[in-house]
Parts: C-alpha cells; sequence; structure tokens
C-alpha cells in the first residue's frame, strides 16, 4: 500500500483514502492518544495471562506472548473484560481451565491501580509535570484545535470516573468543558459507536465533520464506518517522546481503516495543515 510523499514523512503517515474535510468537531480516545498514565498496560496485561496459559510442545514463551499480545492490542479501546474473556476463551479452547474473567480483571486493575497511583503521586508531589504523563505533543495538539474553534471530546473504555479524574490531575479536563464520555460501571454494555453516533446527532454533524483521534481499532474502525477522518496514534507504550511508532499497534490501527498514522504529536503544525488543507 502506498504512502503519500510528504516533507514530514515518517511523522505522519498518510494512508489510501485520505482527503482534508471541513472538520469541526474532534473525538479523543484517553489512554494511548492523550494520556501516558497507563502506558505499558499491554504488557502488564500479557504478565498477568501468562501464568495461567497452558503451553504446548514446541511452542515457546515468546511465541505465545506475541501471539496474545497481538490479541490484546486488538481489544484496545474496549473495556478490559472483553480481553479476559477472549483470553479465558483461548485457554478453554486448549481443553483447560482459567480463572473467571471477573477475577481476572480484578488482578490486573489491582497491579495497574497501584501503577497509576504511583504515577499521580510524582505529579502530586511535584516530582513530575503533568506533560510527562501527557503524550508527547498533545497538549499543543489541543491548543491548536481550540484556537481553531474545533469543538473536543473525550471517549474512552476506561470507567468514566477515572477519565475524569486523571483528565483533571493531567490539567486537560479544561479543554473538554465537561464532553469526556467513559465507560459506566456496567462496562460490558459500553459502546463506542453508540456514542458517536450520539455526538453525530446531538451536535448536528455529518460524519465528513468529525475528526477522530484514537491508538485503538475500535474507535478508529468505527470513525471511518461513521464517515469520520481516523488519526491513528501509534504511540510507544515503553518510551515517553520516542518518536518510534510500535509496530504492532500500527499493524493493527492500518487493518482498522486509518487515514494517517503517528507516532505523537510531535510535528501538530504540520499535522493541522494536513487535516484542514493550509
Amino acid at each position: 500500500m502506498s504512502i503519500k510523499s510528504t516533507p514530514f514523512a515518517g511523522l505522519v503517515e498518510f494512508r489510501p483514502g485520505f482527503s482534508s474535510r471541513r472538520l469541526s468537531h474532534a473525538v479523543f480516545d484517553f489512554d494511548g492518544t492523550l494520556s501516558w498514565l497507563r502506558h505499558g498496560w499491554p504488557e502488564l496485561m500479557c504478565q498477568g495471562f501468562l501464568p495461567h496459559y497452558p503451553m504446548q510442545p514446541g511452542e515457546s514463551v515468546a511465541e505465545v506472548r506475541r501471539e496474545l499480545l497481538a490479541e490484546i492490542h486488538s481489544g484496545n479501546g474496549l473495556p478490559s473484560i472483553f480481553q479476559m474473556r477472549k483470553f479465558v476463551e483461548r485457554v478453554q479452547a486448549r481443553h483447560a481451565q482459567a480463572p473467571a474473567p471477573e477475577d481476572l480483571l480484578q488482578q490486573y486493575q489491582s497491579r495497574l491501580d497501584q501503577i497509576i497511583e504511583e504515577r499521580s503521586a510524582l505529579i502530586l508531589r511535584r516530582r513530575a509535570r503533568p506533560d510527562d504523563f501527557v503524550v508527547f505533543g498533545g497538549r499543543t495538539m489541543l491548543d491548536l484545535l481550540e484556537q481553531r474553534g474545533v469543538k473536543l471530546f473525550i471517549l474512552s473504555g476506561t470507567l468514566e470516573e477515572r477519565v475524569k479524574e486523571e483528565a483533571r490531575l493531567l490539567d486537560l479536563a479544561r479543554y473538554f468543558g465537561g464532553r469526556i464520555f467513559g465507560s459506566p460501571p456496567a462496562s460490558a454494555q459500553f459502546s463506542k459507536r453508540a456514542v458517536l453516533e450520539k455526538i453525530l446527532a446531538e451536535e448536528n454533524l455529518a460524519g465528513e465533520n468529525l475528526l477522530c483521534f484514537g491508538d485503538g481499532p475500535v474507535e478508529i474502525f468505527h470513525a471511518r464506518e461513521l464517515g469520520g477522518l481516523s488519526v491513528a496514534v501509534a504511540s510507544d507504550e515503553d518510551q515517553h517522546g520516542s518518536g518510534r511508532m510500535d509496530p504492532l499497534k500500527r499493524a493493527q490501527l492500518i487493518d482498522a481503516g486509518a487515514h494517517l498514522v503517528i507516532p505523537d504529536y510531535r510535528d501538530a503544525t504540520a499535522l493541522m495543515e494536513a487535516l484542514f488543507h493550509e
């Protein structure tokens, strides 16, 4: 698949089907797209799965780990219970037993919460800046969109109260004016497509007016499905501001239909020029 040549090739990767639009509203996923507080969560989830996975003769841990990480990433954007259920189904297909999805989720969430608490404490104690846990260049991107008059939303598969709390901690909530949507406690009923449809209806928008940023296949697929312009943020889960695209994220986001792929927002001005054809 060819990539359009640009003066910032490698920072903004164009995919077939890209064209500038009359964009008035932008929806951002949160974790991995704006917030870096949960960075490393796929590996953490994989570490929780591996002890329960029945290895077969000839399989290596590295091979199994790659397969599990691919499946974990494919559910990025959905509430975590979906990945737990997929893993249990995978174990059962090997005629073995795993803990209940709810138990796996509790164990994973407990480990993740501890990490988030430690990172949040660094900000609260002024040992780190909020922007140390914002995806590189993300605040600049929000500033540029806000200056242009684009109406901003957050749409996350994380529990809504947690998203709001963490957006305040990172000094990001002020950009969204209360337009922060996350999953309810009964997260199995949550649908990003349904929320996107609600935004389109309530704002009286056509799909071509919608810009969507995400690091998971779910929001990218639904944004494109609804006629929006989708920007895939293949952010590095390991090193903040590395400028490298996560190769697994990139591949899955392209498969989901991304119009553009970026590693982060380090070239926000050039990205704005591309999006708004300036």
